[in-house]
């Protein structure tokens, strides 16, 4: 009888992982898994925070004691601003999530015990390969390696690596904490376990992935991302429209419908359906389309008057542009809990 107790104990402590994205083991108060995240700048802090409210043990790695121990400072900060607010992530407080992570100087202590690596150094590809070697050199058969590049392919970081099968691109949003989406790039040898078990952890600790079935240069996010940039260049570039009424165009327009639909689902919705989107608006997107100019080369007088416009708004102050980010993150935190009312609605 006490066997069947402690059974539906630990059913129902599966069923509460599940609704609050912890991993199961840690809900049942089992040993929680363990991550390693080599850097500790914007984007590693934030993907230890990730890890840490999902219920993973995290050690966070990098080579300078300082800059590990200001990292977990910030960490330590932004977690306890965010409970205090009630915008923190995951089912425990601020300090039992804190509690989960360490920090560590030495490479092989950091990724033992680790059965998923996420590499967040700078965006160096040299720098990048130089770690992923090291790694290779020290981890089992059974570890992911996984990098937050957002523009190098996989075939150029893991290319002639011994656990090649074992590595792929994770590619968050910046900040990943307050914006879920991932994209799961693959290497060309990248197992599809490595994928699946990827995308399976990144769904438990509540972050939103999307595979890509092969690499391309900008991945999908920054293609997109930069077609939007390229033809605002050329529209203030060519006097159309002012930097700041173009900035409005999205975040007042096409941004609101973006927040929770994206473009496919927005002609389907704006039609009947996407065949009779096409059959109304084919003729008029392909003539706009041919009108776009050639990649700008974002720099000379445009980027100057850019610049200029974008510092009148927001100087180009330390202090200034941290209080600007902080507001940001707490529009994106805001976003995403209405979303996900939205969604439980």
């Amino acid at each position: 009888m006490a066997g069947a107790v402690g059974g539906g104990r630990a059913r129902i402590k599966a069923e509460v992982a599940v609704a609050t994205h912890l991993p199961v083991a840690a809900a049942a108060g089992m040993e929680p898994s363990q991550v390693a995240i080599i850097g500790s700048g914007l984007i590693g802090c934030s993907w230890a925070m990730v890890f840490a409210a999902g219920g993973f043990k995290v050690k966070l790695y990098d080579i300078a004691q300082q800059q590990l121990t200001s990292a977990l400072e910030n960490i330590c900060k932004q977690m306890k601003e965010l409970e205090e607010s009630g915008f923190l992530k995951g089912a425990s407080s601020a300090e039992q999530q804190l509690a989960l992570i360490s920090i560590c100087t030495d490479l092989r202590a950091a990724v033992e015990g680790a059965t998923f690596i996420q590499e967040c150094t700078p965006e160096n590809l040299e720098l990048k390969k130089k770690i992923f070697g090291q790694l290779d050199l020290i981890v089992g058969d059974n570890v992911i390696l996984s990098s937050s590049t957002s523009c190098l392919l996989p075939s150029k970081l893991f290319t002639g690596l011994k656990h090649v099968k074992q590595c792929i691109v994770s590619h968050p949003v910046n900040p990943p904490y307050f914006v879920p989406l991932v994209e799961i790039v693959p290497h060309p040898e990248t197992d599809p376990s490595t994928t699946e078990r990827t995308y399976a952890l990144m769904k438990t600790i509540g972050q939103s992935p999307v595979k890509l079935n092969r690499e391309i240069e900008g991945f999908v996010l920054n293609r997109l991302q930069y077609a939007v940039i390229s033809e605002a260049w050329r529209l203030v570039g060519e006097g159309l429209i002012s930097p700041t009424d173009l900035d409005l165009v999205m975040s007042d327009g096409l941004g609101m419908r973006y927040a929770f639909i994206g473009p496919l689902e927005t002609m389907h919705l704006n039609a009947e359906g996407i065949s009779n989107y096409c059959e109304r608006y084919r003729e008029g997107m392909r003539l706009v389309l041919n009108t776009f100019g050639p990649v700008p080369e974002f720099s000379g007088e445009i980027e100057q008057k850019i610049s200029q416009a974008m510092s009148e708004k927001i100087p180009v102050v330390p202090k200034v542009l941290d209080a600007r980010r902080k507001r940001r993150d707490e529009y994106l935190t805001g976003l995403a809990k209405l979303k996900k009312q939205m969604k439980s609605d």
